[in-house]
């Protein structure tokens, strides 16, 4: 049976084409063969996610960039505790979590999210998010559908990164992604700062933006611009 999936994905992704898949199409993919509203890529390095590969509409651009703003999230829980994370019915959980995420996910239209981490062998890569705009759990179906789709898409983020150079993203990963270099390149000055891991920093940078109200982009480029600084901010 599940092999039979996944010719059935791959099939879909090709479209009868023998050409590259592009991360849109993988996206898309992701969010049709599962019968879901919208799905995302997200790839995340140690204990930070880096950013979004594609997603499919805006709602589920929102998600992706809430969890990356607020660290947490069901991909990020996906990939951290390396199993699927189920949440059928997100206005009304069974257990309340993700107290930051929840409401602005529900106020554009999440009802249900399920995240199912990436991994090929022992390496981590992110997590596939998918979301629902009626509250419901997936069925049998549906959950193993999505399985065998984030298997393929791991296996297709490691093909498209393979001919990079060391250190640097693939460019057909890159396009349409959205890695907020800004972001990272304020960890690592926060990271100087403050004498911390740059995983600490980004911690710092999201707490500052949330507890100002601020999108963490903008926050990212003061210190950037060196108008913010966090030793100062520490004294």
């Amino acid at each position: 049976m599940a092999a039979d999936r996944r010719l059935r994905i791959i099939a879909r992704l090709l479209d009868g084409e023998a050409s590259d898949v592009k991360t849109t199409r993988l996206c898309d993919v992701c969010a049709e063969i599962t019968g879901l509203t919208g799905a995302g890529i997200m790839l995340m390095s140690g204990d930070a996610p880096q950013g979004s590969v594609c997603t499919t509409n805006w709602v589920s651009d929102l998600i992706e960039q809430l969890q990356y703003q607020l660290g947490e999230g069901p991909c990020v829980d996906a990939y951290h505790h390396d199993r699927p994370i189920l949440e059928p019915d997100l206005v009304h959980p069974a257990t309340p979590r993700w107290l930051g995420f929840s409401g602005p996910a529900i106020e554009a239209g999440v009802k249900a999210v399920f995240g199912f981490p990436l991994q090929v062998g022992a390496v981590r890569l992110g997590a596939l998010n998918l979301y629902r705009d009626s509250p419901g759990p997936l069925s049998d179906e549906q959950h193993a559908d999505a399985l065998v789709m984030s298997d393929v898409a791991a296996q297709a983020v490691l093909v498209l990164q393979a001919d990079a150079s060391p250190g640097k993203l693939a460019a057909a990963l890159e396009e349409g992604a959205d890695f907020h270099y800004v972001v990272h390149q304020a960890s690592g000055m926060v990271a100087a700062q403050l004498d911390v891991s740059v995983g600490q920093a980004l911690v710092r940078l999201r707490a500052y933006a949330f507890g100002n109200d601020r999108p963490l982009a903008d926050v990212a480029e003061e210190v950037v611009d060196r108008s913010l600084r966090f030793d100062a901010l520490s004294r």
